[in-house]
């Protein structure tokens, strides 16, 4: 195919589209096709109608006048000649009856005394002849049909409508009765075809004018029926866009008035039902935020008395009753967990909220892992692979918070070792988690991140709180990044953090002071 093919295909195809959402989306466009297709129906079946109509009465009244003036001529004229007449009399009456008010063309036939054919034609030589007569109007002519009570003459006057060279003439002939010679008459309708032409013309203009009021009023009507529904679509769309005190103006007692009222009824109703539910969410959040709150006094005294415990169980003194050190421990352990839940319940509070901000800070991401596994005690059981002197404008804290989760969780619930790797695509920056475990059910992947979400079925119990995931996306999307979750092909799960290099832009004049959580390490975990 050629690239003059090919681009004419192409601009075909565009066209093709075009016509097709101009036909298939356009309302208005369909209802002016609509009503232009019945005006069109309607004027052609009028106008065809008339036409018939009116052509029929122009020729029947000319043709009824030729025939009768030609009936009358041919009694006055044809039927004072003898029986046999001389070509010089057929002559003298074909132009005697020519000449008449209709002027129509004349030709006389019969035997002259010689018992020789003759004729007389009103136009000479070169006039009307036998010729321009049909046959089967000569045969019907010289007919003789029988007398009796039904039908008092031997001979009828008969005619036939014919057309040469694009022009309709009226063929008539009849023979006179009791002898004598045989006329035709030969009339031109060119008169009469060219009124009904200026009929068919007058018609059509008025078939196209009646075309073009249609396509207006249609125009009309459905910009009546369509502004209200553009009204609709408009207010639909501000109230899928939040604004729930969208209402329209009614007007009328039409359906359409009764569509609006049905959707400020619909938006009243759904204004007040938001506004009820983000009442009891925010009664919910500040609750779950107070009882953060409250739990913290208790949970300091708590954890100061637990860690005098623990340093007992620590020492080697032997001061522990041995019947009590299973609960000091159990204590201990889950005052640590209550109070790493409390932390989690207060950060997410903060997310909810939309008080959660950064505090941006450039950060090698080498070094910030390393740190981040470090603290932890994990160096041993993870891999990293990442080069030195990869940069990013984040928040160090948030993305510890991110790291320590997914390799936390990689740790607990995988296999060893766990391959942490970065590397940068583009603008973004992306680090992989992934274990050597048995990988995460199918049908738990899209649950992964639901908050006190806890997958039993494949892998063990977590003594965490169910949040961690949660936060760590949190802590992701307040990036402007995202965290997946999938299984690799070689085995194990792989978790892909992709930040922006640069989060500046996400944040605006709205980053915390720099000294604000300092020192506070967030725990999260699945």
């Amino acid at each position: 195919m050629t690239d003059a093919q090919g681009g004419f295909r192409g601009w075909f195809a565009g066209r093709k589209g075009v016509w097709s959402r101009l036909r298939f989306t356009s309302l208005r466009l369909r209802l002016v096709v609509v009503f232009g297709l019945v005006a069109l129906t309607a004027a052609v079946s009028a106008s065809g109608i008339a036409y018939w109509l009116n052509r029929e009465a122009v020729l029947t009244r000319a043709q009824d006048a030729v025939l009768r003036d030609f009936q009358q001529e041919m009694q006055n004229r044809a039927g004072v000649l003898p029986e046999r007449p001389t070509q010089f009399e057929l002559q003298r009456a074909a132009d005697q009856m020519a000449s008449g008010s209709q002027r129509f063309s004349v030709l006389l036939v019969a035997e002259n005394p010689d018992g020789r054919t003759v004729s007389g034609s009103s136009g000479g030589l070169s006039g009307f002849t036998l010729g321009d007569v049909p046959k089967s109007l000569r045969d019907a002519v010289a007919e003789k049909q029988e007398v009796n009570s039904s039908n008092k003459y031997a001979y009828h006057l008969y005619w036939q409508r014919t057309v040469e060279d694009d022009t309709p003439y009226l063929v008539a002939g009849t023979r006179v009765i009791g002898g004598g010679p045989t006329g035709y008459m030969l009339k031109s309708l060119e008169p009469e075809a060219k009124d009904l032409n200026s009929l068919a013309w007058s018609l059509g203009i008025a078939t196209g004018l009646a075309l073009i009021g249609s396509a207006l009023l249609a125009q009309a009507a459905a910009t009546t029926v369509l502004k209200p529904v553009h009204r609709l679509g408009v207010a639909a769309r501000r109230l899928g866009e939040g604004k729930l005190d969208t209402r329209l103006r009614v007007s009328g007692t039409d359906e359409l008035a009764d569509l609006s009222r049905t959707f400020n009824n619909a938006a009243e109703a759904l204004e007040k039902r938001v506004a009820d539910m983000a009442a009891r969410d925010e009664a919910s959040r500040r609750f779950v935020a107070d009882m953060s709150h409250e739990l913290r006094t208790p949970l300091t005294a708590i954890t100061a008395v637990t860690e005098v415990l623990e340093e007992e169980l620590e020492a080697e003194t032997g001061s522990m009753d041995p019947m009590i050190e299973p609960a000091v421990r159990l204590v201990v352990s889950e005052t640590r967990r209550l109070n790493d839940l409390v932390e989690n319940l207060m950060e997410v509070t903060r997310f909810d909220a939309g008080t959660a901000r950064l505090v941006l800070d450039d950060v090698d991401i080498a070094d910030q892992i390393t740190a981040c596994i470090d603290a932890r005690a994990w160096l041993d059981a993870v891999d990293l692979d990442a080069e030195r002197g990869i940069h990013a404008r984040l928040d160090p804290r948030r993305l510890d918070v991110v790291l320590a989760n997914l390799i936390g969780n990689a740790l607990k619930h995988g296999g060893s070792p766990v391959r942490v790797s970065v590397r940068v695509e583009g603008e973004e920056l992306v680090i992989a988690v992934r274990d050597h475990g048995p990988g995460i059910p199918e049908d738990v992947l899209p649950h992964v991140f639901d908050r006190f979400y806890k997958a039993s079925a494949s892998r063990p119990r977590s003594e965490g709180s169910g949040l961690g995931l949660s936060i760590a996306l949190e802590n992701a999307h307040i990036h402007g990044g995202e965290i997946t979750a999938a299984n690799s092909p070689e085995g194990g799960a792989v978790f892909t953090l992709r930040l922006p290099r640069d989060a500046s832009s996400l944040t605006g004049d709205a980053e915390e002071n720099k000294g604000d959580g300092k020192g506070k390490d967030e725990k999260g975990e699945a």
